[in-house]
């Protein structure tokens, strides 16, 4: 053995060639924790001073080759100071070069997965082979950050600009083929001819048949383009990236900017200027709450865990109410594997429900996701029946018929009689009391909600609320349920509007205050777009329905009568009695045209500012800060009560149902860490100064506590 810790071993394995095995001990996946770098050091030291070494292959013991930087330990290191990260970077780079430095041939054998440093890691060899079924990338920009271990450096020198940009702006994962397409890698073998194809390449580089020093001197050199071809490969990405990426995430343009710094100085300068350029993102609020939003998902996933351990197995599901959001659950299930049976009380409604799986299904196979045969055994497992006569067999039922307690209960109770005892039936409900309707049921206990957002496919979110007398073990299947939908499911207690509208409806009151008030409503959109969210508050009411949000919204007014019922007519009451209820209607607050693509597209119309005339209060023109201020204040303050009133367990899990149930904007890390950020004091001042507007603007008594002294919600 040639050296032996407890994340690093290398030993001789034949003729002269050494093997360098990343298995990191305690831990399911490697990852490149302080440990791991101290032991990379130590081990290319020990490479480099043994005689007789004629080549090396860097492998991996786990599933993956290294998933990347553990991120846990960024929270500390990027508290420091701009010159500390410069420095840490540079110390952990020398090991990278150590390693590229060998006086022999490297190959990387990448199995699993490769990212980050990870990746970076198989830079530093000369040669790269990858399992077929892997996948390699550079995802740093989706933590507000690049690539900090040579990594703009070294994939720019040898896949050229264009590449490395769309591979480290995008961050995205790539399959072996498109890796070995644009030249990240060597070779694509079969996952059980990694390591033979490996040596392989070192044999040919001791033979004379492949350069491998000459390569190397190309990955050290600097980028072979003179100054008009560079320019112009910088200033064209720049330009496109900023297009994509928008001013909020800044990290993208800045990765261009520091590869462009770079471009003409050879290895050890151009990491120099890496290492500045990572520093510099580093320190940005950006980087701190997206790190931030990545742990807080590490700790929902660790709960979904834990619950799982606790469910009962669900090997076939049911959906009641076929439809649009029937037929989007029934699609979920059974294209990640869970058989489902979708039931309607009209043939209508079944087709509807099977058309809007198909459609999802096509779409898939039409993007070269799936093939046809794979969309045929997706949809022969759904089963669309109108009766209960296949339930017996069913594990868990999904009820998302139409959002009305009377027909909720009935349904239930209906469901019940036609289930086992121990099956567990959940209520797609997305405002009414989950203990209103366990009223009555025989098994309370076995009963629960499950709230998915729409569209189900692509919103990742899904309530499980629990009501009084709901179980653990009705939780636990529900949780892993949802897991095995593809989906990041946050266990809520019952309340009206449980955790998301709960926290949604005092925005849109905000959002009715200032158009009362006299502000221009695509004003409001403008700035809270800027803001960062996707779309901005007229625009999602007409998206999500102004019959839906007329319902909620009276839901949340007889929950929470003290700040969400108004005293006087809303315009949204006026865009509910005038039917435009919004993309459904082709009519809202805007009106709604197609594209030439087909889609619905929003137009201004002069008509909504006639009809909302009589509840509006004179004309005002309002500042972006204020309009900021008004709208998110209540939002914030309703998120702070909902961890209060125990709604939600943690901060993390508050601010996370926010980012993934409405779009919360990532960049600014949630309701929560957006009051931390801005300082528990300052946001109870700037509440107090719009106090006059009512109770959604009001502090807890907690929260001004915790402005005394000093507290946060996180750390």
């Amino acid at each position: 053995m040639i050296y032996e810790g407890k994340a690093i071993t290398v030993k001789e394995i034949e003729g002269g060639i050494a093997q360098l095995n990343f298995d990191l001990q305690g831990e399911s996946v490697n990852k490149f924790n302080r440990l791991t770098i101290e032991e990379l050091g130590a081990a290319a030291e020990k490479l480099k001073g043994q005689k007789g070494l004629k080549g090396l292959v860097v492998t991996s013991s786990k599933d993956s080759f290294i998933v990347g930087a553990d991120i846990t330990e960024f929270t500390d290191l990027f508290a420091g100071s701009e010159e500390d990260l410069v420095a840490n970077n540079l110390k952990a780079n020398a090991v990278f070069n150590a390693i590229e430095d060998l006086p022999f041939p490297t190959v990387t054998a990448i199995n699993g997965i490769a990212l980050g440093g990870g990746f970076e890691m198989c830079l530093a060899t000369d040669y790269r082979v990858m399992d077929a079924k892997a996948k390699v990338g550079l995802p740093e920009v989706k933590l507000g950050i690049f690539p900090g271990f040579g990594g703009t450096v070294r994939l720019s020198r040898l896949v050229g600009v264009d590449y490395a940009v769309e591979w480290i702006c995008g961050g995205a994962e790539n399959r072996a083929a498109d890796a070995l397409k644009v030249g990240a890698v060597d070779a694509v073998v079969a996952a059980d001819q990694l390591l033979a194809a490996a040596v392989d390449l070192i044999k040919q580089c001791i033979d004379g048949k492949l350069d491998y020093q000459a390569r190397r001197e190309e990955k050290k050199g600097k980028i072979k383009l003179n100054a008009m071809e560079s320019m112009m490969a910088f200033e064209i990405s720049k330009a496109f990236v900023a297009g994509k990426a928008g001013r909020n995430y800044p990290a993208p343009v800045e990765a261009i900017k520091t590869m462009q710094k770079h471009a003409n100085l050879t290895r050890d300068k151009a990491i120099e200027v890496e290492a500045k350029g990572f520093a510099k993102m580093a320190k940005t609020n950006v980087a701190a709450c997206l790190v931030g939003l990545f742990l807080n998902d590490q700790e929902l996933k660790k709960k979904a865990k834990a619950w799982e351990k606790e469910a009962s197995p669900v090997k076939l599901a049911a959906v009641l109410g076929a439809g649009i959001m029937g037929g989007g659950v029934a699609y979920q299930s059974a294209l990640k594997g869970t058989p489902i049976v979708m039931k309607d009380i009209a043939p209508a409604g079944i087709e509807l429900g099977l058309k809007e799986a198909k459609k999802l299904l096509a779409k898939r196979v039409e993007k070269g996701r799936m093939n046809a045969d794979k969309m045929a055994d997706v949809l022969n497992s759904i089963t669309p029946t109108l009766n209960y006569g296949d339930f017996k067999n069913v594990d868990l039922v999904v009820e998302a018929v139409v959002e009305n307690p009377k027909v909720k209960d009935a349904v239930l109770r209906e469901t019940e009689d036609a289930v086992r005892e121990d099956t567990i039936i959940t209520s797609n409900t997305s405002t009414i009391s989950i203990n209103l309707l366990a009223k009555n049921l025989k098994r309370p206990e076995n009963f629960c909600g499950m709230h998915f957002f729409n569209p189900v496919h692509m919103m990742p979110l899904v309530e499980v609320i629990r009501g009084e007398k709901t179980s653990d073990r009705a939780i636990a299947t529900t949780v892993a349920y949802a897991k095995a939908m593809g989906k990041t499911p946050i266990v809520v207690n019952d309340c009206p509007g449980f955790l998301v509208n709960r926290v949604l409806f005092p925005y849109f009151g905000g959002f009715m205050g200032l158009i009362r008030d006299g502000a221009d409503f695509q004003q409001v959109d403008k700035v809270m777009e800027k803001f960062g969210w996707p779309m901005g508050p007229a625009y999602l009411l007409d998206v999500v329905g102004m019959d839906t949000g007329k319902h909620a919204g009276d839901v949340m007014a007889e929950g929470f009568p003290d700040r969400m019922k108004y005293a006087e007519k809303t315009a949204i009451d006026v865009m509910y009695e005038n039917k435009r209820f919004g993309q459904k209607t082709n009519v809202g607050f805007y009106k709604y045209e197609l594209d030439r693509k087909g889609k619905q597209k929003k137009v201004a119309d002069e008509e909504t500012y006639k009809l909302i005339a009589p509840v509006v209060q004179g004309k005002k023109e309002f500042d972006e800060e204020e309009i900021i201020a008004r709208m998110m204040i209540p939002l914030c303050m309703e998120t702070v009560r909902c961890l209060e009133d125990n709604i939600v367990e943690a901060p993390a899990d508050a601010d996370m149902g926010l980012i993934f149930g409405i779009g919360f904007p990532p960049f600014r890390g949630g309701a929560l860490r957006y009051i931390d950020d801005m300082g528990v004091d300052k946001f109870v001042e700037l509440a107090d100064k719009y106090a006059e507007l009512g109770a959604l603007y009001h502090p807890t008594e907690k929260l001004r506590e915790m402005a005394k002294t000093g507290k946060k919600f996180f750390g």
